[in-house]
């Protein structure tokens, strides 16, 4: 390998450690000043239980859910049979969702994480960058609540590589997302986002199951742009 190459992949590695600094201390101020409510849904997501199906796990199986905060969407899960892995960097966070849900946990440190559990939630909480799969073990689905439209987009790309590396092939995804959609231009309702399926490249294959006008937004249809929500199916191309 040539030095200028050398030279290009540490600034490469450089810079995408900065970002996730960035990022890991936005995370943690947000739920510190307790802003999650702008984020937080008080109710279980009508798309999850609606498109789950579609993902095709078995009961019993194990779902990853990134960047989880205290979401009900993972009681559901668990209510389905399902064995739910959370990961959540804020301890606020995950203290919240046990005591909220009345449920009592078990916790060890395992490296730089903390593991908590109870009954068939199991929430890492840590920098899910530094997760590996040897830690948190085989994943049969995930479930991706807006975790990626979350993420700044320079952080994207990094988080997408960070999940392929702790799934096997063709591990499927429901993926969430709100997006601007041009109310006016049917077929870009029928679209697969172009900025996402750019960014999946050939990491994932990217099907679109379903495009709405997202709850609360109802009201700019008559704006050039409005706000879907949006339900993916992704499909691991990569071991």
């Amino acid at each position: 390998m040539s030095a200028c190459m050398s030279k290009q992949l540490l600034e490469n590695e450089l810079n995408s450690e900065s970002l996730l600094i960035r990022d890991t201390a936005f995370w943690l101020k947000t739920w510190q000043d307790e802003q999650q409510y702008g984020f937080h849904e008080q109710q279980v997501n009508p798309l999850l239980a609606r498109f789950w199906p579609t993902i095709n796990t078995l009961s019993g199986g194990r779902v990853l859910v990134p960047l989880c905060g205290k979401t009900l969407d993972m009681l559901w899960l668990a209510e389905q049979g399902f064995q739910v892995i959370g990961v959540e960097l804020s301890p606020i966070a995950v203290k919240a969702f046990y005591k909220e849900n009345g449920l009592k946990a078990k916790k060890k440190r395992i490296g730089n994480f903390v593991r908590w559990s109870s009954g068939s939630i199991t929430i890492w909480c840590g920098d899910f960058f530094a997760l590996s799969k040897q830690k948190i073990g085989k994943i049969d689905a995930v479930f991706d609540r807006a975790a990626l439209s979350a993420m700044p987009e320079d952080s994207q790309e990094i988080y997408l590589q960070q999940l392929l590396a702790l799934l096997n092939r063709d591990t499927c995804l429901l993926l969430l997302t709100l997006e601007d959609i041009e109310e006016h231009a049917p077929k870009a309702r029928q679209a697969i986002d172009p900025a996402l399926k750019l960014l999946c490249s050939e990491r994932f294959a990217v099907r679109l199951l379903h495009s709405e006008i997202a709850s609360g937004f109802e009201q700019q249809s008559a704006s050039l742009l409005t706000v879907h929500a949006r339900a993916y199916m992704l499909r691991a191309a990569q071991s």
